[in-house]
């Protein structure tokens, strides 16, 4: 007589999925990286292995967390091939060293571009049968963490004043092109540069430079920035909580907004938000 095979419980699957749980603690706990995002670098991790790719997330936890807090990064870079065939013109980047060191061959960037069918229907399939079951409950904490977090993050943001906004709109209206810019920034657009800029808001507590913003726009879009206009702050240790990008054409504020009326990024685990910049009247 054949044996009868049980389902588990979900106590028991998540004993059985205990080194998964205990990575995906590790991006969202320790290295405080956004919930979502962090379920979808690890069912892409399972893929991996999946594929052939033996021990993934045990050579990943053997690693200390800055190196890990990269891989996850270039994991998020993946990811964005993966969802959008246009990533690679736009972000002109295909270098993803610790990723290509940890699965031990020839690999690149392209690897994804080239199996987007199957990773998008393998990764869609793991978060449903595996993430979702056995991550739930540290998912659940993490984000009402955030959630908490968040609330009060709008709420200082919401106290970026009308004047405070104007003094930035003063000085984009002085922009002329010329005058010590750079090739690029000299570069003559048909369109009006009100169409091509974003406002950025950043946290409070959470300061974000302006050469983090520049690397990090330029390594995800490419080099695709006339300028960036900082919020003027008084003392040296007083923290811009805003800024004016302008962009060398309104595709990219498109690319970047994705059909939303703002977007959120992670720059060295701080958050900005980006909107289209409508000039007060």
């Amino acid at each position: 007589m054949a044996a009868i095979s049980l389902p588990l419980t979900l106590e028991e699957f998540r004993t059985f999925h205990k080194i998964d749980r205990t990575l995906y603690s590790l991006l969202v706990n320790e290295l405080q990286r956004d919930p979502t995002e962090s379920m979808q670098t690890l069912a892409l991790w399972i893929w991996l292995e999946r594929t052939g790719s033996n021990n993934v997330i045990v050579k990943i936890l053997s690693l200390p967390n800055n190196l890990i807090n990269e891989l996850a990064n270039e994991a998020a870079t993946c990811l964005k091939c993966i969802e959008d065939n246009r990533f690679l013109l736009l972000a002109n980047t295909s270098e993803i060293p610790l990723t290509r060191k940890l699965i031990a061959k020839e690999f690149s960037i392209f690897f994804f571009n080239e199996n987007r069918d199957s990773a998008t229907s393998g990764i869609r399939n793991i978060i449903t049968d595996v993430c979702l079951k056995a991550l739930s409950d540290i998912m659940e904490k993490a984000l009402n963490r955030r959630c908490s977090k968040q609330t009060l993050m709008e709420s200082e943001m919401s106290m970026v004043s009308y004047l405070d906004e104007s003094s930035l709109i003063g000085r984009f209206s002085q922009l002329e092109l010329g005058g010590g810019m750079s090739p690029r920034r000299m570069m003559v657009h048909d369109d009006p540069r009100v169409d091509r800029t974003m406002f950025v808001t950043f946290s409070k507590g959470y300061p974000i430079a302006e050469w983090e913003i520049r690397e990090f726009i330029t390594t995800t879009f490419g080099e695709c920035i006339e300028c960036i206009l900082m919020q003027e702050v008084k003392k040296p240790q007083e923290q811009a909580l805003y800024a004016l990008i302008v962009f060398v054409t309104p595709g990219i504020v498109e690319c970047i907004l994705n059909d939303k009326d703002k977007a959120k990024f992670t720059i060295n685990r701080k958050h900005m938000w980006m909107r289209k910049f409508v000039p007060n009247s």
